[in-house]
């Protein structure tokens, strides 16, 4: 037997169960640490730990009739790593590139896990499923994923003016960038909500826009959430004729429209 796979709640038991199996003792193995253990919440989103262990004797007899063999493949190799170099470099760029969009989904995939154990205990059926940010409303540029609940009945899950969903995703985020040791920020829509209200908050803003340069008089839109007042700003960046800004304090923040002076357009 070459190696053996094996794993544990912690690597200490998941050593102890792979030499076991292989009849060895710790002084005649390679150990490998192919993933450290991690605890979940809420029963979901964690897993044990998993080593690999293989002979020592393994090796060394792979090296001792390989030395010929690797000194000259060393040699050819030598001719090859100045014209290779560029292509090892993109390769290494592309590289990243996966290892970040694969962490991504894994992080997406532990949030989703973690939402629907929360939809379990609060006895709501509906799935989850994943998509990038395609919009502001979505937190794009933000949000490492969006988390759709879809479902029957789900109105209670919005809430008034979507302060359940509000507190749902905030939880959820919390959740997530406690386990995982860092700061995550996920979106939560429940059957298209958050992309009707941004379609509503574009029309809002727009029109009120209008009223200002009309009646050339500042106008303050009803106390939003920083999500919400964060799609007016972007709905009016491109605007020259007017401008926005956020006023209030707390849950009375809103946004405020007014027109530019001459210089500023």
């Amino acid at each position: 037997m070459a190696d053996v796979e094996a794993s544990g709640k912690t690597v200490d038991e998941a050593i102890e169960k792979a030499l076991e199996e292989l009849g060895a003792t710790r002084d005649e193995v390679e150990i490998e640490v192919l993933e450290e253990p991690r605890s979940g919440v809420l029963g979901v989103g964690g897993h044990e730990a998993r080593v690999r262990v293989r002979w020592l004797d393994d090796d060394d007899d792979e090296d001792d009739d390989g030395d010929e063999e690797e000194k000259d493949a060393d040699d050819d190799a030598a001719g090859q790593d100045e014209d290779a170099g560029d292509d090892a470099g993109n390769a290494a760029a592309d590289g990243d590139d996966g290892e970040d969009a694969e962490d991504a989904e894994d992080e997406a995939e532990y949030a989703a896990q973690m939402l629907d154990a929360l939809l379990e205990m609060m006895g709501v059926r509906a799935d989850v499923s994943i998509r990038d940010a395609e919009t502001p409303g979505d937190g794009l540029g933000m949000a490492v994923a969006v988390l759709d609940i879809e479902g029957d009945d789900l109105g209670l899950l919005i809430g008034r003016r979507g302060e359940t969903l509000a507190s749902l995703q905030y939880l959820v985020n919390l959740m997530v960038s406690h386990q995982l040791g860092e700061q995550f920020f996920f979106t939560i829509d429940v059957e298209g909500y958050r992309r009707r209200r941004e379609q509503t908050l574009n029309s809002i803003a727009r029109r009120t826009a209008e009223q200002v340069k009309r009646t050339r008089r500042p106008a303050t839109l009803d106390p939003m959430p920083a999500n919400e007042r964060r799609i007016i700003h972007l709905a009016l960046a491109e605007d020259r004729y007017v401008t926005t800004e956020s006023i209030g304090d707390g849950d009375e923040r809103k946004v405020s429209i007014t027109l530019k002076s001459p210089q500023q357009r």
